[in-house]
């Protein structure tokens, strides 16, 4: 039996996104840019994505911007805060992704920002009284905070944090990876200026996003070349995968309520099993469905003897899951969010992520698989 447990990563493409990309791949071949027949016939198919999108963002067309990916968006965002605002200052944390973390860094090693890290509790909860405290001694500042961390799932109150960052002016950017597709977010509602987004974390196609723009907030672009993106960002359109990710977007708006509550069903089945089968079992980062983000969760297995093992074990069982974020693939340094947090490292950590895809089946088969690992 093969078991997908890695939807955090990415997640694989829904038929129906495949089957509304295949035309523009097949025969709709035309350059946007064109001014020919072909060429507005992608450029049609581009436009109305974009619409379709800011509708149930509840934002203005010309507010979105599509990218590679969610890497490229924050680092449009950070870098390019700096050239359009003065930004002088960033808040962020150290358990961010490290788009936005490494990105914050080299902004300051090249002397254009001071970085500011905000402090969290022991389950990756911001300490807004700290930010505050930032804010206050901090004028032009940018704040730069996932909405929920992609390693342990734990949500950020969007709405209390943009409420403070406008109380003391401050920009607001996050990193909505993990979570646009999942959450019916507003983007307006919760004060926030920026936004990113990646295509193939809710069933979308690789290598494309976009971000988000407010309106009164107008960025220089980072990639130039071109005036594609209301010259925003140079490059010719990745039109298949514009309308790949705008049908994704749709499935997950429409299906929204009903996917929550099946994906959110069989990790509870999961919490539960594991502590029937590892009383000792612990979890990083928030577990309630109000506090954290329901496609993860992240466990700390007691130790073991087979504990640097235990990843490859499970794949060798057909079980994919992971140690952490996908983008710090092939380092042994071991999770930064998690040490961070000042997490036991001694004792394994593995993150299960799961989606519309998964059943209660492979919940009970990983179950099964993982007592005769860690209990013969």
């Amino acid at each position: 039996m093969h078991v997908y447990f890695d939807n955090a990563a990415t997640t694989p493409v829904d038929p129906l996104v495949l089957d509304a990309m295949w035309p523009v791949m097949a025969t709709e071949f035309g350059n946007p840019s064109s001014i020919h027949h072909f060429g507005r016939k992608t450029r049609n198919h581009i436009e109305l994505a974009r619409k379709q999108i800011a509708h149930y963002l509840g934002v203005a067309p010309s507010e979105l911007f599509f990218t590679s990916g969610g890497t490229e968006a924050d680092n449009m965002v950070l870098q390019q805060c700096t050239e359009a605002f003065g930004v002088k200052h960033i808040i962020t944390a150290k358990t961010e992704h490290h788009a936005v973390e490494h990105t914050a860094k080299i902004l300051e090693q090249q002397g254009k920002i001071k970085l500011h890290w905000v402090q969290t509790d022991s389950k990756g909860n911001i300490d807004l009284e700290h930010l505050e405290g930032l804010l206050k001694s901090n004028p032009d500042a940018l704040v730069s905070l996932m909405h929920a961390n992609n390693e342990i799932g734990t949500l950020l109150p969007l709405d209390k944090v943009g409420q403070l960052c406008e109380s003391y002016k401050a920009l607001f950017h996050s990193d909505t990876v993990q979570t646009m597709g999942h959450y019916a977010l507003q983007p307006k509602r919760d004060k926030v200026h920026f936004m990113t987004c990646a295509a193939h974390k809710f069933h979308g196609p690789k290598g494309i996003g976009f971000l988000y723009m407010d309106g009164a907030h107008k960025l220089t672009p980072l990639i130039h070349g071109g005036a594609q993106e209301r010259q925003m960002r140079g490059g010719t359109e990745n039109v298949a995968g514009i309308v790949g990710l705008a049908k994704a977007f749709e499935l997950c708006y429409t299906e929204m309520e009903t996917h929550q509550a099946h994906i959110y069903g069989l990790k509870q089945e999961f919490m539960a099993g594991l502590k029937n089968i590892i009383p000792d079992i612990e979890f990083n980062g928030e577990t309630d469905f109000e506090k954290a983000l329901y496609t993860v969760l992240n466990c700390r297995f007691p130790e073991h003897p087979d504990a640097e093992m235990l990843l490859f074990n499970l794949d060798i069982k057909g079980i994919a899951a992971s140690g952490g974020s996908a983008c710090s693939s092939g380092s042994n340094q071991g999770s930064h969010v998690l040490r961070a947090l000042g997490v036991n490292m001694n004792k394994p950590s593995v993150r299960f992520s799961f989606s519309k895809f998964n059943t209660s089946q492979e919940i009970q088969y990983t179950l099964n698989t993982l007592k005769h690992l860690l209990t013969n």
